[in-house]
């Protein structure tokens, strides 16, 4: 059983009015306490399949007024262990982490820092080596600290919640760090020799209709691993597989001077993009994620019909294109 804490800081004046919103709500149980300012703080433990509920209820409640915080901490274990009720349990849709625990792990990983700079420049010339010797150990090994995941994710996140400040810098941070894997990569072409025919180079310019079907699986499987709160990194892998490798391979194509080859991987590489994003929106749909305010709820659906039609659009444009390509 999965718990998290919910911290509640209410203003004066509220003290008690907490337990009235909670005796209609799944909880395990709560406590309040008097604060020297006059506030109130009060803590509700509850199962992670419920804290969206109980949050819900308490923001509209108590959001009005001056000086209302609300917290949601990881409980790592509690004594004596909450009992398990099998018809509650069943009746309970599938666990994942609540919408602002999603916004607030995804937002943290779309801002371009600079650790992300230091990892997108270790993780390129990792691959640019890789690629460069035909070493599919290497090229592994720039995926593993590819920092590529958390971007696209909440890019995704953004245009399933209709947050436009969170889409801007997501797609901000994954195009800063694209240009800059590109250009690193051009400059390595020009330091070092490059030989096209590498397999491991090579393959990242041969684009089909199967590498839509991956890149669609990463963009799931990346949506899944943030909404049930498992580890993230290897799903992370997944993700960098579809983007990291094509487009170091365009630069070092583009780099050498084989820029139809280069063409190609890029292709591949805006498809992947494409892709990733769409099955990161349809998982993050499926799997129930909505706004959490009013405000979102009135523009997410025009946000999210307009993004899914543009993205859904450019993929039959390179859909078309790979087709005419393979027949090439």
């Amino acid at each position: 059983m999965s718990l998290r804490l919910v911290e509640i800081v209410l203003p004066e004046n509220y003290e008690g009015e907490v337990s009235e919103v909670l005796e209609r709500l799944d909880i395990l149980g709560h406590w309040e306490q008097k604060l020297d300012s006059g506030m109130t703080l009060a803590r509700v433990l509850v199962e992670s399949a419920d804290v969206e509920s109980v949050v819900e209820e308490i923001q509209a409640r108590f959001s009005v007024g001056d000086n209302f915080r609300a917290m949601l901490l990881e409980v790592e274990a509690t004594v004596p262990v909450p009992q398990d009720d099998e018809e509650d349990t069943q009746k309970k849709e599938p666990e994942r982490v609540a919408v602002m625990e999603l916004v607030e792990k995804l937002s943290s990983g779309s801002r371009l820092t600079r650790t992300y700079v230091a990892t997108l420049v270790l993780s390129t010339v990792v691959a640019a080596a890789g690629l460069v010797r035909g070493n599919v150990a290497v090229v592994i090994g720039a995926m593993v600290i590819a920092p590529l995941l958390s971007p696209n994710m909440a890019l995704s996140l953004a245009t399933t919640l209709g947050d436009m400040r969170l889409a801007a810098r997501s797609a901000l941070t994954f195009a800063a760090g694209g240009v800059m894997s590109f250009l690193l990569a051009v400059l390595a072409a020009v330091v070092v020799h490059v030989d096209p025919t590498v397999s491991e180079l090579s393959s990242r310019a041969a684009v089909g209709m199967g590498d839509i079907a991956l890149a669609l699986a990463a963009g799931s499987a990346g949506a899944l691993a943030f909404t049930t709160g498992v580890s993230a990194s290897l799903v992370g892998v997944m993700v960098a597989v579809a983007l990291l490798p094509p487009l170091v391979a365009a630069g070092l194509l583009f780099g050498t001077g084989e820029s139809a080859m280069a063409w190609r991987a890029l292709l591949l590489f805006a498809t992947n993009v494409i892709c990733v994003n769409l099955a990161g929106v349809f998982t993050f749909l499926a799997q129930g994620v909505r706004p959490r305010l009013r405000w979102e709820e009135a523009r997410a659906p025009r946000m999210l019909s307009v993004a899914v039609a543009l993205w859904g659009a450019l993929l039959a444009v390179l859909a078309v294109l790979i087709w005419l390509v393979q027949r090439s």
